[in-house]
């Protein structure tokens, strides 16, 4: 395995965004200080947290909360603390003087999915939405950008954005990755892939393409008993009654968290029982337009549980993508048809107007959109000149016999 690190890239930020990157970094760095101080303890090393799992699941979710960063930010400065932890811990062991790793210097760090480049700018993850940025490249990189970062030879990884402040100017760390033909990590893209495709929705908070649901019916009621209660607190205008709404909003809180990380371990579970190594979703950028009926405690669990999957699932070597969502309940899902249109779905009943194929709604669109990424990689890869003749398949993992007596074979990519 080959790992570069390209001379510093100077970003060209727009005046109007640059404190957008300044708030985003001091947020950052509240992040990795928090997860520092969870992994520490002074009293002996074995006490230390070295496990980034364990950091994860502990902080993930109050740091989301506390701040506006995006999950792979977070993720990214929990993972900063593990590592400076691990440091420090080791040198522990060996009688060296240490201390609890603390962040002041200004400096973010990227990964492949909150850092997107193009030839001539780059796409950064910010609190207040992305910020694209040009650059201008050294004249004497050891380590030219073009092969290095635009190359398919190479994979990028995560990388580190700081900040000059006697210059006022910004720079970005860039490191790739490439695996030699013989070595055994090789990208799963370029081999088999088995997709479990995933639709969230109201009536079934999750259905997957395997033809396991999550309904929402008792998360549906417990919001409905909290929102009860919050209104009887709220007539009465006392005190009290405020002190105990604050303790029922915190209570409602934990409750919601807790029950998506419960469908989001299963969901990861239906995955790994199922030999998936891909989980996907529908975008969820314009879920609010898409979903016009669904309440604000829907979008919440919906973002959530696409954020839960996303951070548990590479711990069991399962990835997790989006695709486009366009049409994904209205198209049928039988390989021989495709057909679609409106009037395929009422409610939570689809019936295919060409071929009469019924079934659940919600499990016809989680089929479509594992054979939606499955497709997008097929063809991937066969017009990839790295591919050969492009045989390498990708299969959705459909359900076991359960729905319309459809058989347990996957659905190919062709």
């Amino acid at each position: 395995m080959e790992v570069r690190r390209t001379a510093p890239v100077k970003l060209i930020v727009p005046d109007e965004r640059r404190d957008d990157l300044h708030e985003s970094a001091r947020q950052f760095l509240h992040c990795a200080n928090r997860a520092a101080e969870f992994c520490w303890d002074d009293r002996s090393y074995t006490n230390c947290v070295t496990a980034n799992a364990t950091a994860r699941d502990a902080l993930y979710a109050e740091l989301r909360e506390e701040t506006e960063l995006t999950a792979n930010l977070v993720q990214e400065a929990i993972r900063r603390a593990v590592q400076a932890t691990t440091g420090c811990v080791e040198r522990w062991k060996q009688g060296k003087r240490v201390s609890r790793p603390e962040f002041t210097s200004w400096s973010m760090l990227y990964d492949k999915r909150s850092a997107t480049f193009y030839r001539n700018k780059v796409s950064l993850s910010t609190v207040n939405g992305r910020v694209e940025c040009d650059f201008e490249l050294p004249a004497d990189s050891p380590t030219p950008y073009e092969q290095y970062v635009l190359s398919e030879e190479y994979e990028f990884r995560a990388s580190t954005l700081q900040y000059d402040k006697a210059a006022d100017e910004f720079y970005f760390h860039i490191t790739t990755r490439k695996y030699d033909d013989d070595e055994p990590e090789v990208s799963a893209d370029s081999g088999h892939q088995t997709v479990l495709g995933i639709d969230l929705g109201v009536n079934s908070l999750a259905a997957a393409s395997t033809g396991t649901f999550w309904q929402g019916d008792e998360y549906d009621h417990w919001c409905r008993e909290f929102e009860k209660r919050r209104g009887e607190m709220q007539q009465r205008g006392t005190q009290a009654a405020h002190n105990a709404l604050l303790r029922l909003g915190k209570r409602e809180e934990a409750w919601r968290k807790q029950y998506i990380h419960t469908v989001a371990n299963e969901i990861v579970s239906e995955a790994v029982e199922h030999d998936c190594n891909v989980i996907v979703f529908e975008d969820l950028t314009d879920i609010r337009e898409r979903l016009p009926d669904a309440k604000w405690h829907h979008v919440w669990a919906f973002r959530r549980l696409a954020e839960y999957v996303s951070y548990k699932s590479p711990e069991q070597g399962v990835s997790v993508e989006e695709v486009e969502p366009n049409h994904t309940s209205q198209r049928c899902s039988r390989t021989d048809c495709g057909f679609t249109h409106e009037a395929n779905r009422q409610g939570e009943h689809f019936e295919c107007q060409k071929c009469g194929y019924e079934v659940n709604a919600d499990y016809n669109a989680a089929k479509n959109i594992g054979v939606r990424y499955a497709r997008k990689q097929t063809h991937s890869l066969r017009s990839s000149p790295k591919s050969g003749n492009g045989d390498a398949p990708v299969d959705v993992r459909i359900n076991g016999g359960t729905l319309n007596g459809e058989s347990h074979q996957p659905i190919t990519g062709d």
